[in-house]
């Protein structure tokens, strides 16, 4: 069978819709009626079944990989941190991005263990960079909303930092909107307990959730960051007043209102970034100065510290 084929079988495996899923499965029926002797539905199975099992052992197997992309600050030039973004090396499908096995991740419970495994690597990395004497800089992680509310969440992190002797203030907390919004009380605390120890939370995709702006005021001086989401960047333009703009314009004062930081994901044109600075916006993540790198190669990047859009 050709990686093609297997990745179709791949992506289908995370559908939310049934009507999709069944569609995207007659699909694939139809690459595998080309594989002479195979019974269709018992190859799709299987192939499901092949890949839960070649997930939940890639980290012994050490397919697992993390990817670094810089957050510049651009009035500077400078890169004043990274967010680490997790890659699997599958032997026969090659590179898989996070979008594709994430979901078939927290179907399967793996989501947790793979969540730790970034913890400690990001933290162990990070420590490595700086007994390098590169510059010192926040890494960011991404929690899933199960694994933020696992109990031993705060325990495990301070556990980590001890193990990689990393200070807490060169690790941050990405969650998203759902996390902090299923269980106010517990949140938080969970909150409380992290700044307690030093870490920074920044709330990822911003602007996608309706309940969020009626909600965030709950959380001022619990969240440090806000990430405005890249659907909302990639609409932005000089030339047009777009709803885009509003938007993006409108999160930035409200960030600023509730003394939080603000960071646009997304950047790959020098317009977007005209227009965000033009907003006050001068932190961003995208394309535009680097897309995520290996950790050899964001070393060689972060030697030099300052940086340029690439375009």
């Amino acid at each position: 069978m050709q990686p093609t084929a297997n990745l179709d079988i791949y992506s289908s495996l995370h559908k939310n819709s049934a009507d999709t899923k069944n569609n995207h499965q007659k699909n694939i029926i139809s690459d595998l009626n080309g594989i002479e002797g195979t019974d269709c539905n018992q190859a799709f199975a299987s192939s499901q079944t092949a890949l839960d099992m070649d997930l939940i052992n890639a980290i012994d197997k050490n397919q697992f990989e993390l990817y670094y992309q810089p957050k510049v600050d651009t009035k500077k030039g400078l890169i004043i941190g990274a967010e680490a973004l997790i890659r699997w090396n599958h032997p026969k499908l090659g590179l898989i991005l996070p979008k594709d096995f994430i979901p078939l991740a927290e179907k399967t419970g793996f989501i947790n263990t793979i969540g730790k495994w970034v913890k400690k690597t990001a933290c162990a990395q990070n420590k490595a960079w700086q007994d390098d004497l590169l510059p010192a800089i926040p890494v960011s992680i991404n929690l899933s909303a199960s694994r933020f509310m696992e109990k031993d969440l705060v325990i495990s992190i301070q556990e980590t930092l001890k193990e990689t002797q990393l200070e807490s203030q060169y690790l941050e907390i990405e969650i998203t909107e759902t996390s902090i919004l299923k269980n106010v009380e517990t949140v938080f605390s969970l909150l409380d307990e992290l700044k307690n120890i030093g870490i920074k939370i920044a709330l990822d995709d911003f602007g996608t959730g309706y309940s969020s702006l009626s909600h965030l005021h709950h959380f001022n001086g619990k969240i440090d960051i806000l990430k405005i989401d890249r659907s909302f960047i990639q609409d932005l333009s000089l030339s047009k007043q777009e709803a885009a703009n509003f938007i993006v314009h409108m999160i930035i004062q409200l960030s600023n209102h509730l003394k939080m930081d603000v960071i646009a994901e997304g950047v790959e044109t020098m317009e977007q970034l005209q227009v965000l600075q033009d907003y006050n916006c001068n932190t961003v993540q995208g394309y535009l100065y680097s897309k995520p790198l290996p950790a050899n190669q964001f070393a060689e990047l972060l030697k030099k510290q300052s940086i340029v859009p690439s375009r």
